[in-house]
């Protein structure tokens, strides 16, 4: 082989390396974000006083360690209040729990503060208190709203635990259903889950306006009161946007006595 052959060959072959190697790159797949799976419990604990009139935070704890949940809505919970002892029942069942705690005040009880609570796994970017409307001088309601960062992901999850108004006419839950939607609008591309008691059954219009958004994360009834023997759901656990939830498993926890309702847990993964 001449020098002469040398000197014009390997310009070429580098120039043919350097173009293979931009063509790798170039043809390279983006990798996509792994499945992040979820578990979820929603509880009203009524201010963690059982059916037995016992007072008892641990017994609330044990139940929610016993499906070691990644997100929990609890709603009918009690801050400083003369009737809990003054004690800050989110943070101590984030304690009991190994989670981390966030509060929203509906209304002053007692001496301290009464509303819904979350506890998570994941770390809090920011959170929310929305006051939702209220009909005729009844007890004001609330949806806490928190952003949750998620394993592996730069967008935020966003938990909307809430408990709707309980009595027959259901003017102001379906205010309130719209109330959430109005506060959301501008976000509907977000990962969402809303949590809670809605106080109305899944035939019910309250649901059926929810279901024009949200998809329940149970296709069956799941009923979870009366606590003894559950005979209406009103418990609920709501995925959205229906396309980047998957459903695992829902079911209503086999416990009777900790509280007046019982739980309810679901497994998701964002595909």
């Amino acid at each position: 082989m001449t020098t002469a052959f040398c000197q014009r060959l390997i310009p070429r072959l580098f120039n043919a390396v350097c173009f293979g190697l931009v063509l790798m790159q170039t043809v390279t797949p983006v990798q996509s974000e792994e499945p992040v799976r979820l578990r979820i419990l929603s509880w009203n604990i009524h201010h963690g006083e059982g059916v037995d009139g016992k007072l008892d935070l641990d017994r609330i704890a044990a139940v929610i360690r016993s499906v070691s949940p990644d997100l929990v809505a609890l709603q009918e919970v009690e801050v400083g209040s003369k009737r809990t002892g003054q004690v800050d029942q989110p943070a101590e069942l984030a304690r009991m729990t190994g989670l981390k705690s966030v509060f929203q005040k509906n209304i002053d009880f007692q001496g301290g503060g009464y509303g819904n609570a979350v506890l998570s796994r994941f770390p809090v970017r920011s959170t929310e208190s929305l006051r939702l409307p209220n009909h005729d001088g009844g007890e004001q309601r609330g949806a806490l709203c928190v952003n949750l960062e998620l394993p592996g992901r730069t967008a935020p999850l966003l938990l909307i635990c809430t408990h709707l108004d309980h009595r027959p006419n259901d003017s102001e839950r379906r205010a309130s259903a719209d109330a959430i939607e109005h506060h959301i609008a501008g976000v509907s591309d977000t990962l969402m889950l809303l949590a809670g008691d809605l106080n109305a059954v899944p035939e019910s219009p309250v649901l059926d306006m929810f279901r024009q958004y949200w998809s329940i994360t149970n296709s069956q009834p799941l009923p979870t009161i009366p606590v003894e023997k559950p005979t209406r759901q009103i418990d609920f656990v709501l995925t959205r946007p229906a396309n980047r939830w998957r459903v695992l498993e829902t079911r209503v926890l086999d416990e009777s006595v900790a509280s007046d309702h019982r739980a309810i847990f679901a497994e998701l993964e964002t595909p």
